[in-house]
């Protein structure tokens, strides 16, 4: 199996079978994003500790492939880090989709950097990276403890 079907499978797993997905009991951080194009919708609820570390993190809404499996994989990347840490993987998540950036200065577990970069590939996509993008823009958000839902239609 090579690098890119390992990646589609990466991506299908998650799509169909996404993880961290149901609202939380106890959160403290919430953000809400929308994707009129695509239709994807999500609720992220996080729970962030005095010490700021992100001690619990899942998702609840619903959208194509690419937008489930990519909340998915972030909820699963994110959990456990700092605030600091997911602000670092947030940059280089937006990095690796508009840029192309790779992930060698990234402090990841080498599982970690596979399903990160499994979604590297929607940036050949144009109309997808919105898809991919809708909740990492939401984490931000959540952090932010902004109110007004995220549009995707109004970021970059």
């Amino acid at each position: 199996m090579d690098l890119t079907e390992l990646y589609q499978d990466l991506i299908l797993d998650h799509g169909q079978k996404p993880r961290n997905f149901g609202k939380l009991k106890l959160y403290n951080h919430d953000a809400k994003g929308h994707n009129p194009l695509c239709g994807d919708n999500i609720h992220l609820y996080l729970n962030l500790d005095k010490k700021g570390i992100v001690t619990d993190l899942s998702f609840e809404g619903s959208g194509c492939a690419i937008s489930v499996a990519s909340s998915s994989i972030m909820t699963e990347i994110v959990k456990n880090k700092s605030e600091k840490k997911a602000q670092e993987l947030l940059d280089a998540f937006f990095k690796m989709i508009k840029d192309n950036n790779d992930l060698k200065k990234i402090d990841l577990t080498e599982n970690e950097k596979i399903k990160f970069q499994s979604l590297s590939g929607v940036n050949k996509f144009p109309m997808r990276v919105k898809c991919a993008t809708l909740c990492w823009h939401t984490l931000k958000a959540a952090f932010d403890n902004q109110k007004q839902p995220i549009n995707s239609e109004v970021i970059d």
